[in-house]
């Protein structure tokens, strides 16, 4: 009697074992890193891809996705390692990259997903009108101090930039200023919204914001570069590639990524997904 006890229990046992080996290899589906679509890389995509990542999740109960920054070079590090499905970049796979790659076998494919620009404001009675990327770099670096040295009036420049965990303060220092240091008299703002308001109202202050808050009540300069003419920033002069202080967000996988992955990145593609980059002062791919 008590032997059939025991076998009894011992049956019980494997059975839930079995079930819940059955529930874990159902959950294990859904991303090559396991039950969950691991997204990581770009600082300056990971509030998007966040965004991305809930509003997906709530149209698809089933999908399961964490999404972790660290910069594109450990996203794109991590996909191909296949510690990460997904890799967030803000710039294109350096040729070293592609070579790890191809030495371990990894065959990865480029999806291009959005835009990122970058309005430079000042007040609205600030004579000037436009600046060149050179000009930009002088004057965050702290080269340039005086408005009268760029074609405004007598007075010390106020700037205003991003805190540096921002990834539109790492953008805007690798892109417009060459990787030079910030000028250490540059005011670090906690948000856009911030850099508006002091832009609004002080006359002397300049600054940067997502296209978003380049709106009344601020004066967004056009941007020349290499001698061209002058452009102002707007959607348009954004997906046209015309104005200087932008460029394509991407997102890479390997070509044998799961469904999963492969779904997502559609759907980020799709009309709900490109909406999704206007909420956060990014620029959509069309129109």
């Amino acid at each position: 009697m008590r032997l059939r006890k025991w076998q009894f229990i011992i049956a019980a046992a494997l059975a839930l074992a079995a079930l819940a080996a059955a529930i874990t290899g159902c959950g294990g589906t859904t991303g090559d890193t396991g039950g969950m679509l691991q997204v990581k890389g770009s600082d300056t995509m990971v509030n998007l891809s966040q965004m991305w990542a809930e509003k997906y999740m709530e149209e698809n109960p089933a999908a399961q996705i964490a999404v972790t920054g660290g910069g594109s070079g450990t996203g794109i590090s991590a996909m191909i390692n296949g510690t990460a499905d997904l890799a967030n970049s803000s710039r294109q796979m350096k040729d070293e990259e592609v070579a790890e790659a191809s030495s371990k076998g990894v065959e990865v494919e480029e999806h291009r997903v959005g835009l990122d620009g970058i309005a430079v404001i000042v007040h609205p009675d600030n004579p000037v009108k436009e600046l060149s990327m050179q000009q930009l770099s002088d004057i965050f670096t702290g080269k340039i101090t005086d408005w009268s040295q760029v074609g405004g009036g007598p007075g010390a420049i106020v700037l205003l930039s991003r805190e540096s965990n921002s990834g539109t303060h790492v953008f805007f220092k690798e892109h417009v200023m060459n990787d030079q240091e910030y000028s250490p008299q540059a005011l670090l703002m906690p948000s856009s919204q911030a850099i508006f308001e002091e832009t609004r109202n002080n006359a002397s202050a300049i600054g940067y914001v997502g296209l978003g808050y380049a709106q009344s009540g601020v004066k967004a300069l056009g941007v020349s570069k290499d001698g061209s003419a002058a452009v102002a920033p707007s959607v348009e002069t954004v997906q046209s590639g015309t104005y200087p202080v932008s460029r394509p967000l991407y997102i890479y996988s390997k070509k044998d990524a799961s469904t999963q992955a492969v779904e997502f990145i559609d759907w980020i593609k799709g009309e709900e997904g490109q909406a999704v980059l206007l909420e956060l002062d990014f620029v959509p791919l069309k129109g």
